[in-house]
């Protein structure tokens, strides 16, 4: 039985990839305090030196915006983004840190965007997240009304909305529609379970992904994003001269 576990267990690269061919990660969870992500400065500053060290040039972090549960504000996540920049200043880390944020399309999505600026990032992107239990009644509405407001949608971890598992070409419709899909490498080290990572590597294989981002949220996401760099589908992607991360 080992002899036949060795014989079909998928090939992994030698090497571990240099994030450096990506340079900039686009989603993460990296102030602390404000969402599910980090909980201290020192495991901030600790996991953005570890990023650095594995390449990344810039990383643009994106606490969660939604309901009740992270009532985040502009205010509350700039004022957490110069206590971590300084945190990585002192520790002559050598990244640069932005923030925008994660808005998961929910009832009180519209009220968030017609009510004020939303936060975005490189050339007016907004990313974007939907329910894992269902895709909301008015995205098509949201996506074209934030168009016409002139944002660029990103929509987040495209791989882990199971009720689209079987519909893979709503993503195609979405990119027709003007927006941006964005997955998660973690995903393609096997982070959630072997459907979303089979999912992820079937969108990559459809050219669908423009955005690559780690959603990093503590060292147990860093752990499985070590384990990714040897994945062959992750190389896949760095090397298919599709992604956008380097423009931002």
């Amino acid at each position: 039985m080992n002899l036949l576990n060795n014989l079909f267990k998928e090939k992994k690269l030698t090497q571990p990839l240099d994030m450096g061919l990506l340079g900039v990660d686009m989603h993460s969870h990296l102030i602390p305090g404000i969402d599910d992500g980090v909980k201290t400065l020192e495991e901030s500053v600790d996991l953005i030196r570890r990023m650095s060290q594995l390449g990344f040039r810039k990383l643009i972090t994106t606490p969660h915006i939604q309901g009740e549960f992270f009532t985040n504000t502009p205010e509350i996540i700039l004022n957490g983004l110069e206590k971590v920049k300084k945190g990585v200043k002192d520790a002559g880390i050598p990244i640069i840190i932005e923030a925008a944020a994660e808005y998961l399309m929910d009832d009180r999505f519209e009220e968030k965007y017609k009510n004020g600026k939303l936060m975005t990032f490189g050339n007016n992107y907004v990313l974007v997240e939907l329910s894992y239990y269902n895709s909301h009644p008015n995205l098509k509405q949201f996506i074209f009304d934030l168009q016409i407001d002139g944002y660029k949608v990103i929509l987040a971890h495209i791989e882990r909305y199971s009720y689209w598992f079987n519909e893979l070409d709503k993503f195609q419709e979405l990119k027709e529609r003007g927006v941006f899909l964005q997955i998660n490498t973690i995903s393609l080290g096997g982070y959630y379970n072997a459907t979303v990572k089979k999912i992820a590597e079937k969108l990559v294989d459809k050219g669908l992904v423009d955005f690559l981002g780690t959603d990093m949220h503590n060292f147990n996401y860093m752990h499985v994003l070590e384990i990714a760099l040897r994945e062959k589908y992750v190389e896949k992607l760095l090397n298919s001269g599709k992604l956008l991360n380097s423009t931002l």
